[in-house]
């Protein structure tokens, strides 16, 4: 076998794996289930804010918080697990530094659910964001 045809094999065999991989991530980039994540999501118990501006093709999240001060975020993702939808959101401000929202999105109730974390008190509490109209 000639070192050209080698390529022309090898660059055949790849192509498959680079298309399901481009199509891949546009899938989770672009797909309407990612879109619905967009706007302002508010905790009903205290007010406490989440802004979603934009979601990347890597699943990085472009995000804000509130309580009702701006807090950042230092790491704001969402992944797929099955057919769920998981955020995960890591404050850094003083008082809450290493304090983490995981979140799973409900489509049937439009609304973000999960575990607060505050890392001060190193306790865990059951949350439920909704959108805010």
């Amino acid at each position: 076998m000639t070192r050209r045809s080698r390529t022309i094999v090898l660059g055949a065999a790849l192509l498959p794996l680079l298309v399901l991989g481009t199509l891949a991530s546009r899938s989770f980039a672009q797909s309407s289930d990612l879109t619905i994540l967009l706007g302002n999501w508010v905790r009903p118990d205290g007010g406490y804010t989440i802004t979603i501006r934009a979601v990347d093709t890597n699943g990085k999240i472009q995000a804000s918080y509130a309580n009702p001060s701006p807090l950042p975020f230092s790491k704001a993702e969402v992944s797929r697990e099955g057919k769920a939808v998981k955020l995960f959101f890591v404050l850094r401000a003083a008082g809450y530094n290493g304090s983490t929202y995981r979140l799973t999105y409900d489509s049937a109730a439009d609304r973000l659910v999960g575990i607060y974390y505050l890392a001060v008190q190193r306790k865990e509490f059951e949350v439920v964001f909704q959108r805010a109209k």
